[in-house]
Protein backbone atom coordinates (compact mmCIF):
# COMPACT_ATOMS: atom_id res chain seq x y z
CA UNK A 1 0.00 0.00 0.00
CA UNK A 2 1.32 3.44 -0.88
CA UNK A 3 2.30 5.66 2.01
CA UNK A 4 0.49 8.98 1.97
CA UNK A 5 2.75 12.01 2.11
CA UNK A 6 2.31 13.64 5.52
CA UNK A 7 3.09 17.02 3.96
CA UNK A 8 0.31 16.47 1.41
CA UNK A 9 -2.17 15.66 4.18
CA UNK A 10 -1.10 18.74 6.14
CA UNK A 11 -1.81 20.97 3.14
CA UNK A 12 -5.19 19.38 2.31
CA UNK A 13 -6.49 19.10 5.87
CA UNK A 14 -4.84 22.31 7.06
CA UNK A 15 -4.26 25.20 4.68
CA UNK A 16 -6.93 24.08 2.18
CA UNK A 17 -9.52 22.74 4.63
CA UNK A 18 -11.92 25.61 3.84
CA UNK A 19 -12.06 24.52 0.17
CA UNK A 20 -14.27 21.61 -0.83
CA UNK A 21 -12.41 19.22 -3.15
CA UNK A 22 -14.18 18.18 -6.33
CA UNK A 23 -12.34 14.87 -6.00
CA UNK A 24 -10.08 13.38 -3.35
CA UNK A 25 -8.27 10.09 -2.98
CA UNK A 26 -5.38 9.06 -0.75
CA UNK A 27 -2.75 10.75 -2.89
CA UNK A 28 -4.67 13.12 -5.15
CA UNK A 29 -7.05 16.04 -4.91
CA UNK A 30 -8.79 18.21 -7.53
CA UNK A 31 -10.28 21.63 -6.87
CA UNK A 32 -12.84 23.26 -9.17
CA UNK A 33 -11.69 26.83 -8.63
CA UNK A 34 -9.59 29.71 -9.90
CA UNK A 35 -5.99 28.57 -9.52
CA UNK A 36 -4.95 31.89 -7.95
CA UNK A 37 -7.44 31.36 -5.14
CA UNK A 38 -6.12 27.89 -4.28
CA UNK A 39 -2.47 28.85 -4.75
CA UNK A 40 -2.86 31.78 -2.34
CA UNK A 41 -3.91 29.34 0.40
CA UNK A 42 -1.08 26.83 -0.10
CA UNK A 43 1.87 27.36 2.27
CA UNK A 44 5.00 29.01 0.95
CA UNK A 45 7.84 26.65 -0.06
CA UNK A 46 5.71 23.50 0.14
CA UNK A 47 5.44 22.14 -3.44
CA UNK A 48 8.15 20.04 -5.08
CA UNK A 49 7.20 20.29 -8.75
CA UNK A 50 4.66 22.15 -10.88
CA UNK A 51 3.49 21.33 -14.38
CA UNK A 52 1.57 24.22 -15.94
CA UNK A 53 -0.22 24.16 -19.28
CA UNK A 54 -1.88 27.61 -19.22
CA UNK A 55 -4.38 28.81 -21.83
CA UNK A 56 -2.68 29.58 -25.13
CA UNK A 57 -5.11 32.42 -25.88
CA UNK A 58 -5.64 31.26 -29.47
CA UNK A 59 -9.44 30.92 -29.65
CA UNK A 60 -9.83 33.49 -32.42
CA UNK A 61 -12.51 31.97 -34.69
CA UNK A 62 -9.87 30.29 -36.84
CA UNK A 63 -9.88 26.66 -37.97
CA UNK A 64 -7.70 23.60 -37.64
CA UNK A 65 -7.67 19.91 -38.55
CA UNK A 66 -8.74 17.14 -36.21
CA UNK A 67 -9.07 13.48 -37.21
CA UNK A 68 -8.90 14.57 -40.83
CA UNK A 69 -11.75 17.06 -40.48
CA UNK A 70 -11.83 20.85 -40.48
CA UNK A 71 -12.80 22.12 -37.00
CA UNK A 72 -13.11 25.49 -35.29
CA UNK A 73 -10.14 26.30 -33.03
CA UNK A 74 -12.28 27.96 -30.34
CA UNK A 75 -11.84 26.06 -27.08
CA UNK A 76 -13.88 28.23 -24.74
CA UNK A 77 -13.98 31.60 -23.04
CA UNK A 78 -10.98 30.58 -20.93
CA UNK A 79 -8.81 30.44 -24.07
CA UNK A 80 -9.73 33.82 -25.58
CA UNK A 81 -7.16 36.57 -25.64
CA UNK A 82 -7.85 39.75 -23.69
CA UNK A 83 -5.11 41.64 -25.50
CA UNK A 84 -1.36 41.33 -25.16
CA UNK A 85 -0.99 43.37 -21.96
CA UNK A 86 -3.87 41.64 -20.16
CA UNK A 87 -2.68 38.20 -21.26
CA UNK A 88 0.83 39.01 -20.02
CA UNK A 89 -0.59 40.21 -16.70
CA UNK A 90 -2.52 36.95 -16.32
CA UNK A 91 0.59 34.86 -16.94
CA UNK A 92 2.59 37.00 -14.53
CA UNK A 93 0.03 36.47 -11.75
CA UNK A 94 -0.03 32.69 -11.89
CA UNK A 95 3.74 32.42 -12.35
CA UNK A 96 4.32 34.57 -9.24
CA UNK A 97 1.82 32.47 -7.28
CA UNK A 98 3.56 29.30 -8.37
CA UNK A 99 6.94 30.72 -7.37
CA UNK A 100 5.68 31.43 -3.85
CA UNK A 101 4.55 27.85 -3.20
CA UNK A 102 7.55 26.08 -4.79
CA UNK A 103 10.36 24.88 -2.57
CA UNK A 104 13.74 26.58 -3.26
CA UNK A 105 14.95 23.44 -5.05
CA UNK A 106 11.56 22.94 -6.72
CA UNK A 107 11.08 23.12 -10.46
CA UNK A 108 8.31 24.22 -12.81
CA UNK A 109 7.49 22.96 -16.30
CA UNK A 110 5.49 25.28 -18.56
CA UNK A 111 4.03 24.07 -21.84
CA UNK A 112 2.91 26.25 -24.72
CA UNK A 113 2.98 27.20 -28.36
CA UNK A 114 4.28 30.43 -29.86
CA UNK A 115 0.98 32.06 -28.83
CA UNK A 116 2.03 32.01 -25.16
CA UNK A 117 5.40 30.41 -24.48
CA UNK A 118 7.53 33.48 -25.17
CA UNK A 119 5.52 35.55 -22.70
CA UNK A 120 5.86 32.78 -20.12
CA UNK A 121 9.59 32.38 -20.72
CA UNK A 122 10.18 36.10 -20.33
CA UNK A 123 8.13 36.19 -17.13
CA UNK A 124 9.90 33.17 -15.64
CA UNK A 125 13.19 35.00 -16.02
CA UNK A 126 11.72 38.34 -14.91
CA UNK A 127 10.54 36.64 -11.71
CA UNK A 128 13.99 35.15 -11.02
CA UNK A 129 13.43 31.57 -12.12
CA UNK A 130 16.49 29.87 -13.59
CA UNK A 131 15.68 28.14 -16.88
CA UNK A 132 17.25 24.68 -17.07
CA UNK A 133 16.05 23.47 -20.48
CA UNK A 134 13.61 24.17 -23.24
CA UNK A 135 12.14 20.93 -24.55
CA UNK A 136 10.79 20.59 -28.07
CA UNK A 137 7.92 18.11 -27.88
CA UNK A 138 7.74 16.82 -31.46
CA UNK A 139 4.40 15.32 -32.50
CA UNK A 140 5.03 12.74 -35.24
CA UNK A 141 1.26 12.49 -35.86
CA UNK A 142 0.56 16.25 -35.91
CA UNK A 143 -2.46 17.46 -37.85
CA UNK A 144 -1.81 19.06 -41.26
CA UNK A 145 -2.10 22.79 -41.89
CA UNK A 146 -5.31 23.24 -43.87
CA UNK A 147 -4.65 26.78 -45.07
CA UNK A 148 -1.43 25.72 -46.84
CA UNK A 149 -0.04 29.18 -46.04
CA UNK A 150 2.21 28.22 -43.10
CA UNK A 151 4.51 25.43 -41.96
CA UNK A 152 2.65 22.59 -40.27
CA UNK A 153 2.76 23.11 -36.49
CA UNK A 154 4.25 19.84 -35.25
CA UNK A 155 5.76 20.72 -31.88
CA UNK A 156 5.18 22.48 -28.59
CA UNK A 157 7.81 24.02 -26.35
CA UNK A 158 8.10 23.03 -22.70
CA UNK A 159 10.25 25.18 -20.42
CA UNK A 160 11.86 23.64 -17.34
CA UNK A 161 12.99 26.08 -14.68
CA UNK A 162 14.27 26.03 -11.10
CA UNK A 163 13.05 28.44 -8.43
CA UNK A 164 16.45 29.11 -6.83
CA UNK A 165 19.51 29.13 -9.07
CA UNK A 166 21.73 28.12 -6.15
CA UNK A 167 19.58 25.20 -4.98
CA UNK A 168 20.11 21.60 -6.11
CA UNK A 169 17.11 20.50 -8.16
CA UNK A 170 16.06 16.90 -8.77
CA UNK A 171 17.17 15.31 -12.02
CA UNK A 172 17.02 11.52 -12.18
CA UNK A 173 19.80 11.23 -14.73
CA UNK A 174 20.28 7.46 -14.76
CA UNK A 175 16.55 6.70 -15.05
CA UNK A 176 16.24 9.07 -17.99
CA UNK A 177 19.44 7.94 -19.70
CA UNK A 178 18.86 4.21 -19.32
CA UNK A 179 15.08 4.02 -19.14
CA UNK A 180 12.80 2.34 -21.66
CA UNK A 181 11.02 4.83 -23.94
CA UNK A 182 9.63 2.76 -26.83
CA UNK A 183 7.25 5.55 -27.85
CA UNK A 184 10.15 7.88 -28.71
CA UNK A 185 11.93 7.01 -31.97
CA UNK A 186 14.55 9.71 -31.30
CA UNK A 187 15.75 8.31 -27.96
CA UNK A 188 18.78 6.05 -28.40
CA UNK A 189 19.19 3.23 -25.90
CA UNK A 190 21.48 3.95 -22.94
CA UNK A 191 22.44 7.41 -24.13
CA UNK A 192 21.73 10.83 -22.68
CA UNK A 193 18.23 12.02 -23.45
CA UNK A 194 18.24 15.08 -25.67
CA UNK A 195 15.92 18.06 -25.59
CA UNK A 196 13.77 16.96 -28.54
CA UNK A 197 11.16 14.39 -27.51
CA UNK A 198 9.12 12.50 -30.07
CA UNK A 199 5.81 11.56 -28.44
CA UNK A 200 2.49 11.11 -30.22
CA UNK A 201 -0.59 13.05 -29.16
CA UNK A 202 -2.98 11.35 -26.67
CA UNK A 203 -3.98 7.81 -27.58
CA UNK A 204 -7.62 6.81 -28.01
CA UNK A 205 -7.76 5.06 -24.63
CA UNK A 206 -6.62 8.27 -22.92
CA UNK A 207 -9.80 9.96 -24.17
CA UNK A 208 -12.32 7.25 -23.27
CA UNK A 209 -14.01 9.49 -20.68
CA UNK A 210 -13.95 12.53 -22.95
CA UNK A 211 -11.29 14.84 -24.28
CA UNK A 212 -9.77 18.20 -23.52
CA UNK A 213 -8.84 20.39 -26.53
CA UNK A 214 -5.32 20.89 -25.19
CA UNK A 215 -4.91 17.42 -23.66
CA UNK A 216 -1.34 16.21 -23.17
CA UNK A 217 -0.29 12.59 -23.73
CA UNK A 218 0.27 10.43 -20.67
CA UNK A 219 3.76 9.47 -21.87
CA UNK A 220 4.81 13.12 -21.86
CA UNK A 221 3.83 13.68 -18.24
CA UNK A 222 5.24 10.34 -17.13
CA UNK A 223 8.62 11.37 -18.54
CA UNK A 224 8.49 14.76 -16.82
CA UNK A 225 7.61 13.20 -13.46
CA UNK A 226 10.24 10.48 -13.83
CA UNK A 227 12.89 13.08 -14.64
CA UNK A 228 12.23 15.65 -11.94
CA UNK A 229 10.55 14.12 -8.88
CA UNK A 230 11.16 11.47 -6.25
CA UNK A 231 9.05 9.49 -3.79
CA UNK A 232 6.81 11.51 -1.45
CA UNK A 233 7.05 14.63 -3.63
CA UNK A 234 3.99 16.85 -4.08
CA UNK A 235 3.18 17.73 -7.69
CA UNK A 236 0.81 20.56 -8.56
CA UNK A 237 -0.98 21.39 -11.81
CA UNK A 238 -2.78 24.77 -11.73
CA UNK A 239 -4.57 24.16 -15.07
CA UNK A 240 -5.12 20.42 -14.75
CA UNK A 241 -7.71 20.04 -17.54
CA UNK A 242 -8.37 16.35 -18.18
CA UNK A 243 -6.10 15.26 -15.33
CA UNK A 244 -3.15 13.87 -17.29
CA UNK A 245 -0.64 15.05 -14.67
CA UNK A 246 -2.60 13.29 -11.93
CA UNK A 247 -2.93 10.14 -14.04
CA UNK A 248 0.84 10.15 -14.58
CA UNK A 249 1.45 10.51 -10.83
CA UNK A 250 -0.51 7.30 -10.30
CA UNK A 251 2.07 5.45 -12.40
CA UNK A 252 4.77 6.11 -9.78
CA UNK A 253 4.93 5.14 -6.12
CA UNK A 254 4.22 7.70 -3.44
CA UNK A 255 3.77 10.89 -5.45
CA UNK A 256 0.95 13.20 -4.36
CA UNK A 257 -1.05 15.37 -6.74
CA UNK A 258 -2.91 18.67 -6.39
CA UNK A 259 -4.91 19.67 -9.46
CA UNK A 260 -6.89 22.84 -10.06
CA UNK A 261 -9.23 23.75 -12.91
CA UNK A 262 -11.90 26.44 -13.22
CA UNK A 263 -14.07 24.41 -15.63
CA UNK A 264 -16.29 21.87 -13.86
CA UNK A 265 -16.67 19.81 -17.05
CA UNK A 266 -12.93 19.13 -17.14
CA UNK A 267 -12.79 18.53 -13.39
CA UNK A 268 -15.36 15.79 -13.93
CA UNK A 269 -13.26 14.32 -16.73
CA UNK A 270 -10.15 14.39 -14.52
CA UNK A 271 -12.11 12.79 -11.67
CA UNK A 272 -13.12 9.88 -13.89
CA UNK A 273 -9.55 9.34 -15.04
CA UNK A 274 -8.09 9.49 -11.53
CA UNK A 275 -10.78 7.12 -10.23
CA UNK A 276 -9.68 4.45 -12.69
CA UNK A 277 -7.60 1.58 -11.40
CA UNK A 278 -4.16 1.30 -13.02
Amino acid sequence: MERISSDFEKIISGSLKSFSPYFKSDNAVIFNADCLEILSAIPENSIDMIFADPPYMLSNDGFSCQSGKRVNVNKGEWDKSNGFDNDTGFHNEWILSCRRVLKPEGTIWVSGTYHSIYQCGYLLQKNNFHILNDIAWFKPNASPNLSCRFFTASHETILWARKDKNAKHIFNYEEIKNGNFPEDKLKKENTQMRSVWSITTPRTEEKEHGRHPAQKPLNLLKRIILASTKEHNIILDPFCGSGTTGSACKCFNNRSFIGIDADIHYCDLAKKRLSQKN
